[in-house]
């Protein structure tokens, strides 16, 4: 079996790519990378950005497709609405997001990164684009660093930045479309500001965190910030597909010189697939935390290929396995366990939120009571029944006994019951029952709630009574 071999040893590994020996901060000057993979992230770009800003706008019988309104606990998907009393399908829903994670980690490494990922579609498609239009590649962009401020490094400098956190406040504001609607966006928008001051300021500061993120921060989101990478360590193993280093067929490398018959590997240590990764890393070395998966130097090594006329996939998409022993990837037993309780989890989920019901209910029977005595043959409780509609329309409703000798008295004496959309109702009752149908301490009893002539739900509680 080939070994494969460092420059560095595994020196490379005791720090972050992007921070020198000093603890400094390393700037990255990534080449422009050009290729079919890149040319493939371009076109989902254009998708991604086009979801991003078109789904704020499309609603469902006047309301959200999706809204994450955090500060009021309101939450809409696909137009449902969830409430912080559905914690029970946050809760399952984030243990089957963590799992989904798990396997799609350990199957296939980074990919997310690399192909979905907002930070890395953002900064490696969009904004660095950008900034390669403006100041040109790598050696251009460093050159104009080191430059003195005159007037050219002024206006190109300006206009990027300009151009930057332009893009930067569209951003915000489509995210921010997310949280408070985009109703409520156009309002802050266009209205004065003294109406909606909360709103502005959150516009500013959600601009200037994406500003500051790409302008400065950059890659660092990922290699530092970021908790994924570094779980990575964790999750993945041999068997997990990612962009690889064929060492097997690359190593030893060496220049390639002209009408030379070549005897070591395919690797011509041109470094263009360092000089292309936008965290400033070796893919040769092998995994690598800072890794986002981006395809980058995929692309920089099958160009150099076509162009020593050797075959391409020297850098590729495999697994450590695949590549040690030349077999194709595969699902590994673990990954088809895996698979299983993420398919369990979701049918349980999608269970769930088909038989969850429009109105949510709590009946308490009132402290400290036991009962009381109506007339001289009847004997009533005092219930309190709690009621959150979870739809966009109001829900007149009546609640009646399923045991026909039951009466319920309300305090205030109205039968129905009207929920306002999205809110709460509350409303105090007495159960009246015969003393000649309570045979025990203790009775289960059946309340059902209808909307006309519809019985939407069915609540179960106690009836405490004499006996003897």
């Amino acid at each position: 079996m080939a070994e494969r071999k460092y420059d560095k040893g595994e020196s490379f590994r005791d720090r972050v790519s992007t921070v020198d020996k000093q603890g400094k901060r390393s700037w990255v000057y990534a080449h422009k990378p050009q290729g079919r993979f890149y040319n493939i992230r371009s076109i989902l770009t254009i998708l991604y950005v086009l979801v991003l800003f078109i789904v704020p706008f499309i609603k469902i019988d006047g309301h959200p497709l999706f809204l994450f309104n955090i500060p009021e606990r309101r939450f809409i998907l696909f137009g449902f609405i969830f409430w912080p009393q559905d914690v029970l399908f946050f809760g399952l829903g984030m243990i089957t997001t963590f799992v989904f994670i798990i396997v799609f980690t350990v199957a296939f490494g980074r990919l997310f990164c690399g192909w979905v990922c907002p930070q890395t579609i953002f900064m490696d498609l969009i904004f660095r684009r950008i900034e390669f239009w403006i100041e040109g590649d790598a050696p251009k962009q460093k050159a104009l660093d080191k430059a003195p401020w005159d007037r050219e490094k002024i206006l190109k400098k300006g206009a990027k930045y300009i151009i930057f956190f332009a893009i930067s406040f569209l951003v915000g504001n489509a995210l921010l479309a997310y949280i408070i609607g985009i109703d409520e966006l156009i309002k802050v928008i266009t209205e004065p500001f003294s109406q909606h001051v909360v709103g502005f300021s959150l516009m500013l500061i959600f601009s200037g965190i994406f500003f500051f993120l790409f302008s400065w921060f950059r890659e660092q989101a990922c290699t530092v910030v970021c908790p994924y990478g570094r779980l990575q360590g964790v999750m993945m193993d041999r068997d997990s597909f990612m962009v690889a280093y064929d060492y097997k067929r690359g190593e030893p490398r060496g220049v390639m010189r002209k009408n030379e018959t070549r005897t070591i590997g395919d690797c011509i240590d041109c470094n263009l697939c360092v000089n292309v990764c936008p965290t400033g890393i070796d893919i040769r070395h092998g995994t690598q935390m800072e890794c986002t998966n981006c395809t980058a130097c995929i692309d920089a090594c099958d160009n150099v290929m076509d162009k020593i006329q050797k075959p391409r996939g020297l850098i590729r998409y495999a697994s450590e396995n695949s590549i040690a022993e030349g077999k194709p990837f595969t699902v590994t037993p673990r990954n088809k366990v895996y698979g299983v309780v993420l398919i369990l989890l979701c049918i349980v989920l999608g269970a769930l939120l088909y038989t969850r019901t429009d109105i949510d209910t709590t009946i308490m029977r009132a402290k400290g009571m036991l009962y009381q005595e109506v007339g001289a043959d009847s004997v009533s409780n005092l219930y309190t029944l709690k009621l959150l509609n979870k739809t966009f329309n109001d829900i007149p409703m009546t609640l009646k006994p399923d045991d026909s000798s039951a009466e319920i008295r309300y305090i205030g004496g109205h039968p129905e019951i009207n929920v306002k959309k999205e809110g709460y109702a509350e409303v105090t009752f007495f159960v009246v029952y015969h003393k000649d149908k309570i045979k025990k301490r203790k009775t289960d009893i059946k309340l059902s709630l209808y909307h006309g002539e519809e019985k939407i739900k069915t609540l179960k509680t106690t009836f405490l009574g004499p006996i003897g």
